[in-house]
Formats: C-alpha cells, structure tokens, sequence
C-alpha cells in the first residue's frame, strides 16, 4: 500500500506528504548513487555513480537513462548555479568544476594554500553566487570513490568560492567529516552535516546548524539534529524551511524547531535528494544502486 511509504512521526507531517503517493524506482544499476541535480529548461535529472566514475542523467519526458560523463573525475555532489550550469565536487580530481552552457568546464577551486583538497564532497551556491562546499577525505581514504592519497591540508573544512574575486576561504573548521550542506530559505542559515562517525568511534552523525553574516562568515553551529538511523548525507530544504535529508531507512523529514515528523521510506540507504518539476514538487532520491521519486504537496526552495 502507498501509505507504507510514509512514516508520520508528528502530525505536522501530513501536510507534507500524500498518503496516495508511491515512491517509485526510477532507475537500479549504480553501485553508489550521489549528487542529484535537476535542470527545468531541459526537464532532466544528473546525478553520479561515483565508483563507477560515471555521471548519469535520467530524462523528464522520456523516463531514458543515459551516460551525461565518463569519465567523470569520480564526481560526488552536484547543484545548479543561478545561470542554470552543473556545479560539481570532483573526488578524483580534488577539485570543484562548473560545466558551462556549451559543455568545456572551468575548475572552480583546487587548492587552498597551494595545496590539493581531499575531496570535494557536495556543494551549493548561493542567491549572490558564492560557492560553498565540503571536504572530506572520502575520495583519498581508498580507490573506491576516487584515489587514495595523503591529505596535504591534514584536516577536513567547509570553504566559500567569492563571486567576484574567486579567492576560496575556510568557513567552518571544527569538523570531523563535513558532508552536506544547504542554506534556510532565506539564506540565513547554512545546515552542514558532520559524518565523523564513519572515522571516529562514536564520532558525529549530527546537523549543525549556522548563522551567515552579510559578507559570508558563519557564527554560531549549534547542534540541530542527530541522526536516529545511520548517518546524515546529502539533503534539500523546503519553501517551509523544513530539512528533507537523507538516512540510514529512507529520507527524513525535520521541521525547523529540531523535531523529527516524519520518514518518506526507501529499501535502501539514502545518499542525497533534489527538488525538482516545474513546481519544485517531485523529491528525487538517490540511494545506493538506485534513483528514486516521489510526488509531494510541499515545494523545494527556488534556488535559481
């Protein structure tokens, strides 16, 4: 039954969900599923297989999955900038890129102070362009998500693109893992995710969330959630400033005071999610092997 997709945990998750909906399989096939991005002028979907070292992208009118890129630099995240161009983290390259409108890509951001990032994990751009990403070591701890390597930075950070200068700066540097990341609705917030439990005994597998000042520092970073299954990855807000984000049983549902109201259910572990549909009203999921949707009465926050 459709309603076994959901599971309400307050009852301020009812208007978020239609029991009659169903989450569909949209695709199987990959051996990790990451970085969901959707284009409305083209009505399409990319996302990555990041050990298959393949991008993929699933087609709005047609329900045809094809090869967007491969190789494809082990990328992980992905977003779209206000321009309508792929912004994505690149494990295998340590780099962030963004594909412009005629298909040549421009490297955003590879060092910082002279020396390689780990591996950029997932990335958002904001309302005035500034691009803010995440660097874990998971592409250089083995060859299964990029290249083992040394890290020559020695810690993980979350960093900001400047818009007009291009100089990439440290935001946020007490971190054990930093892994997703989005803004409040009104940008003055930025939620980022710590996923140290993957390296440090009962380390993080929380949501901290953060003040952003006018030129782009970050205050604050109090603990608004911890992760009830598995850990946090990759999630999206919607126009309520509700954190639909991704878990160990499917994508869970948090209202901006902290609680969680409720579970959209999936058969497997949840890596990232995107709005997308003209209304900014389809969930896409990407979990483990497989690209998943399902239709909602909530919207995505409008990012371009």
């Amino acid at each position: 039954m459709a309603d076994a997709d959901f599971e309400i945990m307050d009852e301020r998750f009812r208007r978020c969900v239609r029991l009659t909906a169903r989450v569909e399989q949209l695709y199987t096939g990959c051996r990790w599923a990451e970085g969901p991005a959707y284009f409305p002028a083209g009505r399409y979907l990319v996302w990555s297989d990041i050990p298959n070292d393949r991008m993929l992208r699933w087609d709005d009118a047609t329900g045809a999955v094809g090869v967007f890129r491969q190789p494809a630099g082990y990328s992980n995240g992905n977003t779209v900038d206000r321009e309508g161009r792929l912004v994505s983290c690149e494990h295998g390259n340590r780099r962030v890129t963004r594909t412009e409108h005629d298909g040549s890509i421009t490297v955003l951001a590879d060092r910082f102070g002279g020396k390689r990032f780990n591996s950029p994990n997932d990335v958002v751009v904001k309302s005035d362009g500034s691009i803010w990403f995440t660097d874990p070591a998971y592409g250089i701890d083995s060859d299964y998500e990029g290249h083992m390597a040394d890290s020559e930075i020695g810690a993980c950070h979350v960093y900001r693109i400047d818009p007009a200068t291009g100089h990439c700066r440290i935001v946020a540097d007490d971190f054990v893992r930093p892994n997703g990341l989005a803004f409040s609705p009104d940008e003055k917030r930025l939620y980022i995710c710590d996923t140290g439990i993957s390296h440090v005994p009962n380390g993080p597998r929380h949501m901290r969330v953060f003040d952003v000042a006018d030129d782009g520092r970050l205050a604050g970073g109090r603990l608004f959630a911890e992760c009830t299954v598995g850990a946090f990855d990759g999630f999206r807000l919607d126009t309520a400033g509700r954190i639909w984000t991704s878990a160990g049983d499917g994508v869970h549902c948090y209202d901006p005071d902290g609680t969680l109201i409720g579970k959209v259910k999936v058969p497997e572990r949840v890596a990232n999610v995107e709005f997308g549909w003209p209304k900014r009203n389809r969930l896409f999921i990407c979990a483990t092997t497989s690209l998943y949707a399902v239709l909602l009465p909530v919207n995505g926050v409008k990012r371009f």
